[in-house]
């Protein structure tokens, strides 16, 4: 998000999808209240919102969506207007990150179920080989990977994506507090630092199953 918002001509939407999943889970996630109170609960009215036209000298709106927030409950029609791309973690180092802040999470909140399902729906009614972009292959080559992802997409490329200022942004969502820290004092992709982090036992069937759903999407990741 951070790279495509300091495009000049890109906007950014962050996580527009996030109180709606809150709504309609009854998830207590930290800042909750906030979240419900600053966005549309409705999942028709976010997309109305994304759908409206760009502000004048904008050509991009980047969309950045957590896959679990959008379930089956949610008519995926609006997605023939955007073009989708799927960013992907190794299954161990992603949960482990996410057991620092949600110490319960199941395989639903890693989101992998759901974007294994919208990365099928994509592939079947939309575009058969639609991009992957590997968390690990961008720190390693952040302007070989941007490159061919601009290029796949469509858009060209703006070294502006491989660098920007410190601090927060006005389009962070509400609950940056609480999951941005590392995001606000970034200049740019970290370098590549291989890790093998530990995972809890009983959390050992979640990390089977996130290996099963990545499997299939990593097979199809975006090369130089």
């Amino acid at each position: 998000m951070r790279a495509w918002e300091n495009r000049p001509d890109t906007i950014v939407s962050d996580e527009p999808f996030y109180a709606s999943y809150l709504a309609r889970t009854g998830r207590e996630h930290p800042g909750r209240e906030q979240v419900l109170a600053a966005q549309p609960q409705d999942w028709r009215d976010v997309v109305a919102n994304l759908q409206r036209p760009l502000p004048a000298g904008c050509e991009i709106h980047y969309q950045k969506h957590m896959t679990h927030h959008i379930n089956d409950t949610i008519d995926l029609g609006w997605l023939a207007g955007v073009r989708s791309c799927f960013l992907v973690r190794q299954p161990r180092n992603m949960l482990a990150s996410l057991l620092k802040v949600l110490p319960d999470a199941d395989v639903d909140d890693t989101g992998l179920p759901q974007q294994r399902r919208l990365f099928d729906y994509v592939r079947q009614a939309l575009d058969p080989a639609p991009p992957v972009i590997h968390s690990a292959d961008v720190l390693r080559d952040p302007a070989g990977l941007m490159l061919a992802l601009c290029r796949k997409l469509g858009v060209p490329f703006s070294d502006r994506m491989l660098s920007w200022p410190a601090g927060p942004r006005d389009s962070d969502g509400i609950w940056a507090p609480y999951w941005y820290d590392a995001v606000e004092r970034s200049t740019g992709f970290a370098p590549y630092r291989p890790a093998e982090p530990e995972i809890p036992r009983d959390k050992w069937p979640v990390l089977e199953q996130c290996e099963e759903l990545y499997a299939g999407m990593a097979a199809s990741r975006l090369q130089e």
